[in-house]
């Protein structure tokens, strides 16, 4: 949602809590993706945008040791990390390498997965097209984006507004614009990108959080760190107290605060 080498050093810093607070989110996102694509074994699946393996891993498990599972992503750290919590499978290998057009061999994998990446892409249909060629003919392509955010999520993601740069609320306002308003949109970019069979799940992924500390923990290990980092280190202190106070009245009665987020698996298979 900004430049990627600015994305690249976000998750840089971020990749050591990365999915790591306490609360479920990506890894849950990841595993019905990797089930839709119903990966055999003896494949060669790549995972594009892989952080710390969340898609990566169940992907490897699935195609097994007469597989091969290749993820590549932008940020080294998430690499060096990830190759490391896998290096028990054989079959995975893990690269530092660009999204948007990655340096790999055309037609050389049956099964190509992007889990909540496409949106971070400046020019998402070129992506696609890429990414196609790297699927063998017949090999299937799914990716992940986000569906309607939970409105007390949306209400304290307003809250950053005021301490933003334009072009970062631009910048991340697109991901839930254009192609990614609908389900029609997303499936577009897929019959654009030459791939048949086009079809679209949808489920929702709740994120719970223990308090309100948790949540802003949790805020600073994923993408939204891109925003945390926005804002003059003057105002952050101010702005946590306002987010805390703003969460506290979502609490429900056990005390939990819980964001419903809807999520978009839209695959395609390459003719």
């Amino acid at each position: 949602m900004e430049s990627p080498d600015g994305i690249a050093g976000v998750f840089d810093r971020a990749a050591d809590t990365y999915d790591a607070v306490g609360v479920p989110w990506v890894g849950p996102i990841a595993t019905r993706l990797v089930a839709e694509l119903d990966v055999r074994p003896g494949t060669r699946v790549l995972d594009i945008g892989c952080g710390r393996g969340a898609a990566l891993g169940p992907l490897a498990l699935a195609t097994g040791p007469t597989g091969h599972a290749l993820g590549i992503d932008l940020a080294p750290r998430m690499v060096e990390l990830t190759a490391r919590d896998l290096a028990h499978l054989p079959q995975v290998e893990v690269r530092v390498a660009d999204a948007r057009a990655p340096e790999l061999p055309p037609a050389s994998f049956d099964v190509v997965a992007a889990s909540l990446v496409l949106f971070f892409l400046p020019e998402p249909a070129a992506a696609l097209r890429a990414w196609t060629e790297l699927a063998v003919h017949g090999g299937r392509l799914g990716v992940t984006t986000l569906g309607e955010k939970d409105p007390g999520w949306t209400a304290v993601d307003q809250l950053f507004g005021p301490h933003l740069p334009p072009e970062l609320i631009e910048a991340r306002s697109r991901a839930l614009r254009g192609p990614y308003a609908s389900d029609a949109g997303v499936e577009r970019l897929f019959s654009d990108a030459g791939l048949t069979d086009v079809r679209t799940v949808v489920h929702s992924v709740d994120a719970v959080f223990g308090d309100p500390e948790q949540f802003v923990a949790f805020s600073w290990s994923h993408g939204q760190r891109s925003m945390w980092e926005a804002v003059p280190e003057a105002a952050r202190p101010g702005l946590q107290e306002e987010i805390l106070g703003a969460l506290e009245e979502q609490r429900d009665a056990s005390g939990r605060i819980t964001f419903r987020q809807a999520v978009r698996h839209t695959l395609g298979v390459r003719p």
